[in-house]
């Protein structure tokens, strides 16, 4: 029998495709922090781990699973005179409007889990405002009882704080959540937290990177119904 009676949901990765949704917004950033210098807009990209040219990420790039203020400390050694809070909101401020492209279609997956009695949260390490601002776009706002950001008071991923925070607020035992995510990040943040935990590949991370820390590894959330349905039994 199925003992799962809430989800926690990571964002960028996990609900959202990641190359696609955040590739946009990394090479419209240090385009706009550059100020037409190519070559400023290269070292920029070079100190988070982005390749203008290509698109793509290194595995180890901290836009994958850091803070804001985490990812814009590796951009200051290279900004002369820009504050770390100014550049922070500049960055928030480009988040809340990028264009989202959905892992898999979001309204109809996420209306099935609300008939299913389930609670839903959410546990982003971008900032709490952008994270509103991306559910409300993708039309599932609603459907959330619970949405932390890194600035929400709860701490970050890797730290349990707001997965446990999620589970408190809804009044679940923390073993009957499972933490879904496309990170290592996620994963060791939902078996700090006691939780099960399950990987989806639509992130940069590849299955071998997150089989370690996770119950189950899915192709993407699209496939969660069906395992919930089977009794949230690991796969390995």
């Amino acid at each position: 029998m199925n003992d799962i009676q809430g989800l926690v949901f990571d964002k960028d990765g996990t609900l959202f495709d990641f190359r696609a949704t955040w590739g946009g917004w990394s090479r419209r950033m240090l385009e706009e922090l550059a100020a037409g210098a190519p070559d400023l807009a290269l070292r920029l990209g070079r100190a988070i781990g982005f390749d203008l040219a290509s698109g793509s990420f290194a595995p180890d790039s901290p836009v994958i699973a850091h803070t804001a203020p985490e990812i814009a400390a590796e951009l200051l050694p290279h900004l002369p005179g820009m504050d770390l809070a100014v550049l922070v909101a500049r960055m928030n401020a480009l988040a809340a409007v990028t264009d989202l492209v959905e892992a898999v279609p979001l309204v109809p997956l996420f209306a099935g889990f609300a008939a299913a009695g389930l609670k839903l949260g959410l546990a982003t390490n971008d900032a709490e405002g952008p994270a509103h601002a991306h559910l409300h776009a993708a039309g599932i706002a609603r459907y959330f009882h619970f949405v932390a950001g890194f600035d929400s008071g709860h701490g970050a991923k890797p730290d349990p704080g707001p997965l446990l925070a999620f589970a408190s607020a809804e009044g679940l035992e923390p073993g009957r959540v499972a933490m879904v995510g496309d990170s290592r990040h996620d994963l060791v943040a939902g078996r700090a937290a006691g939780m099960r935990t399950v990987a989806v590949l639509t992130g940069i991370a590849e299955a071998d990177e997150l089989r370690p820390f996770a119950d189950v590894v899915l192709p993407d959330i699209g496939h969660l119904p069906g395992w919930i349905a089977e009794g949230a039994v690991s796969a390995g």
